[in-house]
Order: structure tokens, then C-alpha cells, then sequence
């Protein structure tokens, strides 16, 4: 068991670093953020706040946190910052705890206009017993209708407590100004889930949530900024108390040390690395739009420069739809993920009409715009049947052959090799 063990976890390895990683919520870390998931962090328990643990042995685990407390809030110029959650859903839950109560209101983005699941009735928000609302959509802009969304809320008997911006399909900033102002005249709370664009405003390359109204800022840490699978809670000073009641005890005990470690390492490249990072990945998300739509393809947005985040979303529903198309795209080492669009139903979800691609990893591991151009090739070939599936995932394996390095880190190193260990 073992030696099988083994195999898929190499296999596994072998297949990312032969093919072309597109998938917009993933990333790759630096061998410097994977050196601490085998400390001894990885071991202890460190239940509760800073200098107030319910377990002796602590001492050097408060310094972490501390330490990644204060590099979130210079980082990200915020008043509070609370780094225990372990996943953007978990962020997410901590912020519906501290700010609505069963039964209250909120407002979100549906799944078909990006809304990530989390803040729908189906998920945390719904598990929270809260009453979730659709802002309007305006479907040429991909963004939300301010005017009709306001229009919405005059016309709603229960005002909603809690505004969600942010999304899981996110190509434009979203209107948080203007949200906030609408926000205010209801005694709402602004709640921005920045897990897909963290790195990008990181970076300085897409917007400042906070300074432009949200209350709260939640977000993922593993996407386009390039750290450990957990997540962080940002929120301005007055808020800060029920935040921190929010994640503990509410939805976080132990939060995984070792991968803690990890993000203060992820923090350290950003604060060196991630405004260089974050211009050549919108960079390439421009690029590569740009050449799929020159080869023919649906890519949306077009007049508005296609994007100005890491993804972009291409209507495939002429070619057999998402699903399809990412199953073909993955036997050829093309790996993205098929996405509902503005236009489907819900229930189109396991064949939508779109495809989303993410260009953060590929970018991590030095490409630039004219690898964006042989990217939309193959998946011209591929998707045109151009050449046997053989022969592009040939091609595929030859050209991501050299592109296996970790970039923007203090000591580049191997992306995908499996470490062994004696």
C-alpha cells in the first residue's frame, strides 16, 4: 500500500509538470513557503488568540502569528487582520457569523454572474439560515447593475445586513464604492471575498477594497497570491472584536500551524516580488484572451479588453459546451475547468456554456505573453482537431519542458518535484 502510495503521489507530479496549468484557483509555492509544512509547527494545537491559548507550549506559535498578523496589515495597509481561518469558505462563514444573525438578509452574486458558492443559499450563507438576495447583473459588462441593484433593494421589504462583492468568476473590479453607498443608506456591512484577486491587489493591479468602502475583506491565500491552502480575515478596527469571535470560536479551532508558517514566507515574496508578479499576470490574462479571440473563439468581454484579473472566460457553448471542452483540453495536458456564464441556468452546471482559464500558475513559472500565444495554439489544435490528441500532448509535454521553475521568490526552485525524503 505503501509503494502505491508512492506511485500516485509521483504520477500525480510527473502529470502537472508536463502539462499546462490553467486553472484559475491554483497555484504553485516556492520551495522557501514548503519548507515550513514539514516543521515541527505541523505537530502542535494552538487553540485560541495570541497570548491566550488553551494549551501550554505556544509561546513561539504566537510569535508566528503575530508576526503574520502585522505582515498582513502592512501588506495590505488594513487595520485589523486575522489570519487562523483555513479556507476561504471558512473566511467566509467567520464574516456571516460576526455580521447576521439567522433569519437576516444578505446580498451576493448569483453562480451563474460568479458568485462563488459560499455565499449562496446553498451553502454557508444558507447554512447560516440567511436570506440571500441576487444583485442585477449587467450581462455585456459582466458586473453588477448598480442602478437596477439599487432599484432591487428600495423594492425589498427586509433589508439586506450584508453586501458580498467578489466572486469566483472575476474579471473586473467590482463596484464597491458605489455598493457601499447603497450599503450605508440601509445600515448594511460591506464583505468583499478577495480570494481569487489577493495577489492582484497585493500587487497593486486591480483594486483597494477597503479604502473604497468594505467593511470586511476575506480571502483564500493560495491563487493568485501564491501561499499555503488557508486563508485570512481583513476588516477595519471597529469590527475587529466580532471578526475575531467570528473565526474563534466560531468556526475555527486549531488552524494548521505549519501552513501558517507558510504564509508569513508567501507574505515575505509578495511584499518583494508581487507588484512585478501581479503586472505580468493581467499581462498575460490580456494576451491570451486576445489570441483566442483572434483564432475565433467566443471569449467574452472584448470591447472592455477582455479582462483585468488573472482569468478569462471563453463561450464554448457552440463547440459542445464547458464540459466537453475541458475534458478534451485535459487529455492533452491543457488542464482548465468548464464555468457556468451570466446566460446559463443553474441547472446547466454539470455543461455549462463556458470554459474559465486562469494564467497566475503559468506566470509563477515565468511565462510571458508570447508563451500566451503558444498556449492558444494548442488549444486551437486541440479544440480543431488540428492533429491527433497524441501529437498535442507532445507538443504540450515539449513546450511546458521548460517552464518548470518557481519565479518571483527569493531562490528560484523545481516547481513539481516530489521531495524525498530520507
Amino acid at each position: 500500500m505503501l509503494e502505491r502510495l508512492l506511485e500516485i503521489t509521483r504520477a500525480h507530479h510527473e502529470f502537472f509538470k508536463y502539462s499546462i496549468p490553467l486553472i484559475a484557483s491554483e497555484n504553485v509555492t516556492s520551495y522557501l513557503v514548503r519548507r515550513f509544512y514539514l516543521s515541527d509547527f505541523g505537530h502542535r494545537y494552538a487553540e485560541g488568540r495570541i497570548g491566550k491559548r488553551f494549551y501550554q507550549g505556544c509561546a513561539f506559535v504566537d510569535e508566528l502569528e503575530a508576526l503574520a498578523v502585522e505582515l498582513t496589515k502592512r501588506l495590505f495597509g488594513v487595520d485589523h487582520a486575522n489570519v487562523q481561518p483555513i479556507s476561504g469558505t471558512t473566511a467566509n462563514m467567520a464574516a456571516f457569523f460576526a455580521l447576521t444573525n439567522p433569519g437576516d438578509t444578505i446580498m451576493s452574486l448569483s453562480v451563474p454572474h460568479g458568485g462563488h458558492i459560499s455565499h449562496d443559499r446553498f451553502s454557508a450563507a444558507g447554512l447560516r439560515g440567511l436570506n440571500v438576495k441576487y444583485y442585477a447583473f449587467d450581462n455585456e459588462r459582466f458586473n453588477i447593475d448598480v442602478d437596477e441593484t439599487r432599484r432591487k433593494v428600495e423594492r425589498l421589504e427586509e433589508k439586506p445586513k450584508v453586501f458580498v462583492l467578489g466572486a469566483s468568476l472575476f474579471l473586473f473590479p467590482h463596484p464597491v464604492e458605489e455598493i457601499a453607498e447603497i450599503a450605508r443608506e440601509v445600515g448594511a456591512r460591506v464583505v468583499y471575498d478577495a480570494s481569487h484577486v489577493l495577489g492582484l491587489i497585493a500587487g497593486k493591479r486591480f483594486q483597494d477594497p477597503i479604502r473604497e468602502g468594505a467593511d470586511v475583506v476575506t480571502a483564500s491565500t493560495h491563487k493568485t497570491f501564491p501561499g499555503p491552502q488557508r486563508a485570512v480575515v481583513m476588516c477595519k478596527e471597529e469590527l475587529a472584536k466580532e471578526i475575531d469571535r467570528g473565526v474563534f470560536p466560531g468556526v475555527v479551532s486549531n488552524h494548521h500551524i505549519h501552513s501558517l508558517a507558510g504564509y508569513v514566507a508567501a507574505c515575505l515574496e509578495m511584499m518583494e516580488f508581487g507588484e512585478a508578479y501581479a503586472e505580468q499576470i493581467v499581462k498575460n490574462a490580456k494576451r491570451l484572451a486576445e489570441s483566442l479571440y483572434d483564432r475565433g473563439y467566443d471569449v467574452v468581454c472584448p470591447d472592455l479588453g477582455f479582462t483585468e484579473s488573472h482569468q478569462i472566460a471563453v463561450d464554448v457553448s457552440k463547440l459542445g459546451g464547458g464540459d466537453k471542452i475541458a475534458k478534451l483540453l485535459e487529455e492533452v495536458g491543457i488542464i482548465l475547468n468548464k464555468n457556468l456564464l451570466p446566460w446559463d441556468d443553474v441547472k446547466k452546471a454539470d455543461n455549462p456554456s463556458g470554459i474559465r482559464i486562469g494564467v497566475q500558475e503559468v506566470t509563477r513559472l515565468g511565462m510571458k505573453e508570447e508563451e500566451m500565444d503558444v498556449i492558444a495554439e494548442l488549444i486551437d489544435l486541440a479544440i480543431k482537431e488540428k492533429k491527433s490528441k497524441r501529437e498535442i500532448r507532445e507538443m504540450v509535454k515539449e513546450f511546458k519542458s521548460q517552464f518548470t521553475t518557481v519565479k518571483y521568490t527569493f531562490e528560484e526552485c523545481p516547481a513539481y518535484d516530489f521531495p524525498e525524503l530520507c
